[in-house]
């Protein structure tokens, strides 16, 4: 698996997630991106012992992009709460057959997950239990000759919540069959891709900005 460290310093290390890499070990037993990190620290800092590393979010299996972990238990303890109060804004750029209504908007649904399916649902009100409050806002970003590039900013951290979200208003995103597109992608990828990532760092107390370039892909060629 190759490794595209974005960031690094003694408290965290960013990577640019490829589509169809897993975060963290699942029921499928494939080897998770969180233990190639380790062993990337391990050999250029010559670690002896197990290297710990925090995993203090995830993005979906084929989604590509930034990806945060924390090298120390004081940064992720921190790196926790920042994503729990909402103190880190995060960039996507999503690539969508269909153009919205609106070249930009807020969209506020409520999302209830479907555990059996992973899959979420989207409703204009709550639907009760386990329905919970989803909010981004989005912007037209680009378009190509077949498909436009939005710019979306997740206010809420929801399962699948711009995958759902941009199906339930007409757009879903290229590749992404689960949430109503025609067709996938030849290597299971779908269009969306953490872009962007900005926070003050846990520990320097420093204003900190990623930027994750896209997949050297066709589609996504096009637009950068």
């Amino acid at each position: 698996m190759g490794l595209e460290v974005l960031y690094e310093d003694n408290h965290l290390i960013v990577i640019n997630k490829r589509s169809g890499d897993l975060v963290q070990g699942d029921k499928t037993g494939d080897k998770p991106l969180s233990e190639v990190v380790k062993e990337y620290i391990k050999v250029k800092y010559n670690k002896p012992g197990d290297v710990y590393l925090g995993v203090a979010h995830r993005i979906d299996r084929p989604t590509s992009g930034i990806v945060v972990f924390a090298r120390t238990s004081k940064a992720l303890t921190r790196l926790n709460k920042m994503f729990q109060e909402k103190e880190i804004q995060k960039t996507y750029w999503a690539v969508v057959r269909n153009k919205p209504e609106a070249e930009s908007g807020t969209l506020i649904h409520w999302l209830k997950r479907n555990t059996t399916q992973n899959k979420s649902y989207a409703h204009y009100k709550s639907i009760g239990e386990g329905s919970k409050e989803s909010i981004l806002t989005y912007n037209l970003k680009a378009k190509s000759k077949n498909y436009f590039l939005l710019e979306v900013h997740p206010k809420t951290g929801r399962h699948h919540q711009i995958r759902c979200q941009l199906s339930f208003i007409g757009c879903p995103i290229k590749g992404d069959l689960k949430y109503g597109a025609k067709r996938s992608n030849p290597d299971g990828s779908i269009h969306l891709h953490a872009r962007g990532i900005e926070f003050i760092h846990p520990v320097k107390k420093e204003p900190t900005k990623v930027v994750a370039p896209p997949p050297r892909e066709v589609i996504w060629d096009s637009f950068v």
